[in-house]
């Protein structure tokens, strides 16, 4: 789990721009996984790539991850598959506004947004998977 927990403070610091880098800390992987069942992608040669955690009671996905070097690779899109009955279950997520590459990604995924709300890191759009 300390792979994942690396993964999780690098990449929001290089993604939450906007948010002071000195909030995020490694411990806090743990805490904010907690209850969560976690989902890991590997790279073709077992590099792990990335991690999403999902809270299984609401079917909603707390965090997708990718390292730098897997994103734009199918690592997101092959995590999400993997949840169960993927794409029939509306999954729902929040999502920040700033992190406009995130948002286009959900969007292209068949996410739709039904609500909104404001975090420490930003605002947020609540976003579900559409029923289609």
């Amino acid at each position: 789990m300390e792979i994942l927990a690396e993964i999780y403070l690098c990449v929001r610091r290089m993604t939450f721009l906007w948010v002071d880098p000195g909030k995020f800390h490694i411990e806090d992987f743990v805490g904010h996984t907690q209850g969560e069942r976690i989902f890991v992608c590997e790279g073709e040669r077992g590099t792990i790539a990335g991690f999403m955690a999902l809270w299984e009671p609401d079917d909603f996905i707390h965090m997708l991850y990718i390292l730098p070097e897997f994103q734009g690779r199918g690592a997101g899109k092959a995590l999400l598959a993997a949840l169960p009955e993927w794409p029939k279950r509306r999954y729902r997520l929040k999502c920040l506004v700033k992190n406009t590459r995130a948002m286009a990604f959900y969007h292209a995924l068949g996410f739709e947004i039904f609500g909104d709300g404001s975090s420490p890191e930003g605002d947020y759009k609540d976003m579900r998977l559409s029923g289609d």
